[in-house]
């Protein structure tokens, strides 16, 4: 831990479930800034290994580019002195410092043939005399401000891009247009000893928000407001202990102008993706059924895409009235929110109609038209819809599918076949017409329904499903719960490939008790 870093991005995460996944993000968004590609996966990982061992408390997580390689330091007040574990991600060194009552557990991970690559934004005390070491200067800052969309990780970025090449610190603050509270969400200094004391000065002291200079202790500080789109988001002070020159200024500027946009960049996505979130939420299943007589269920549901809560898949169980159940598993075409919207006119419409009498046949009759009725906006989709009855010897399913993956029914005795017959597409024909399927399950048979994200599982050229994949694995299941079925069938995709699914998934697991 003696190398001089030529880079430094810090982040503070607060103790709780979601504390490792938090860091591995920050470590995602730190590699990606660096273009360090090639140890990314190692460092999100090593990242969530060490931060695993002190989520018990508030902790920060420090990353170093050092030239040849990446260093993390994960540092947490008040931890006992004991040897942490080591990581079981391969790093070149790692070990364990105690300073007063700080602990930072290290790890390092070399950059192939990254030696003596590091661009001069990192290996410059100031900026490349004339106009062209300028030019890269600030060409390097805004690929740097452009890597995240994180509003969290943006005033770190600009605070580590202007240290120490324009100030000897920098802090900088954020607020609301018209004038809320200041807050200051980073603070860099070149002696990290003296961020402490800095940051109680400056809780003395309010901003101007429409910039200028100012005097604080020894430092002469340089205040340029985060201005975009004619908001104000913040400042960006500066502070050194000579006096500001005229093209350090300028430059300031220059980059308070690119940190302003790549922060209401950031900003915007936050929101955007915020409300994107609680609209999926909204599309969920509002609430669970209850106790079905005769009937063990589970699901199992992951729409694609990393910021995606709900998909083009869907499932649905609910109480229909006159001591029955419907239950409903669909692939609406595409993915994301357009999908969703799809997905949202489907569930509502199922249990409206549902719960106004309709049969399980008129109830997709009536869906078939509302999709059409649509016009642009509509997306065909499959959908496996039936009616839950139970009986003395077991449960009594009225069944319709239209167009989805058959569902399979395994017996005791490890016998497994298709029950349903697939009927047209809904979005599709307006002439469409369908019948319902009665399949009985005697006490101890599953039925398994699936969308198209299970069998269509790919591995190369090979999909899952090919030569009946689905069937044999849903044969190794006999004397499972319908819990542990669909558990089983979640691993099996999830191991047919190395690569993450490309497509939404949903598993229904219906067993007659």
């Amino acid at each position: 831990m003696t190398s001089v870093p030529r880079a430094v991005l810090a982040a503070t995460f607060a103790p709780g479930d979601t504390a490792v996944p938090a860091a591995r993000r920050f470590t995602r968004e730190v590699m990606t800034a660096w273009a360090a590609a090639s140890v990314r996966a190692d460092a999100e990982r090593l990242a969530g290994e060490l931060a695993a061992q002190v989520v018990d408390g508030a902790f920060e997580v420090v990353w170093n580019h050092m030239g040849d390689g990446v260093q993390v330091e994960v540092r947490q007040k008040g931890a006992a002195e004991t040897g942490p574990v080591g990581p079981d991600t391969p790093v070149e060194e790692w070990g364990v410092s105690f300073s007063g009552q700080h602990r930072t557990h290290w790890a390092r991970l070399p950059l192939p043939g990254a030696a003596g690559q590091v661009t001069t934004e990192w290996t410059e005390e100031e900026p490349g005399r004339g106009p062209i070491g300028w030019l890269r200067f600030l060409a390097d800052a805004s690929d740097l401000l452009a890597g995240t969309l994180n509003p969290d990780m943006v005033p770190a970025i600009i605070a580590q891009i202007a240290v120490p090449r324009l100030a000897g610190w920098c802090a900088v603050y954020t607020w609301t247009d018209g004038g809320g509270p200041q807050r200051l969400p980073y603070l860099w200094h070149t002696d990290e000893s003296r961020i402490d004391g800095l940051r109680e000065e400056l809780a003395t002291i309010r901003i101007p928000e429409t910039g200028g200079s100012m005097q604080l202790g020894d430092s002469h500080v340089l205040v340029v407001p985060l201005l975009a789109r004619g908001r104000g988001l913040g400042a960006m002070c500066l502070g050194r202990s000579d006096r500001f020159a005229e093209d350090v200024i300028q430059y300031a500027g220059d980059i308070g102008r690119r940190a302003a946009l790549a922060l209401d960049n950031a900003l915007l996505y936050a929101q955007q993706a915020e409300a994107n979130r609680a609209l999926q939420r909204s599309l969920l299943p509002p609430d669970e059924p209850g106790e079905i007589p005769g009937l063990d269920s589970a699901v199992v549901y992951e729409p694609a895409g990393e910021n995606n809560e709900v998909g083009g898949d869907f499932y649905d169980l609910f109480a229909a009235g006159d001591g029955s159940w419907r239950f409903a598993v669909g692939d609406v075409c595409g993915t994301g929110p357009v999908a969703a919207a799809v997905t949202g006119l489907a569930r509502h419409t199922l249990r409206l109609l549902a719960r106004e009498g309709y049969g399980v046949a008129a109830v997709l009759g009536r869906l078939n038209q509302a999709i059409l009725e649509e016009g642009e906006r509509a997306r065909f989709l499959t959908l496996l819809h039936g009616e839950i009855t139970p009986v003395p010897t077991g449960l009594e399913l009225r069944l319709v599918s239209a167009g989805h993956p058959e569902a399979l029914r395994l017996k005791p005795n490890g016998l497994v076949e298709p029950v349903v017959t697939s009927q047209s597409l809904l979005g599709v024909f307006p002439e469409a017409a369908f019948e319902a399927d009665l399949v009985h399950l005697d006490h101890g048979d599953v039925l398994l329904a699936v969308t198209d994200g299970v069998t269509e599982r790919r591995r190369g050229g090979r999909l899952l499903d090919d030569d009946g994949g689905l069937a044999k694995l849903l044969a190794e299941c006999v004397g499972l719960s319908a819990g542990a079925v669909a558990a089983r069938i979640r691993r099996a995709v999830q191991d047919f490939a190395p690569e993450p699914s490309a497509d939404d998934m949903a598993i229904v697991v219906l067993r007659a008790r």
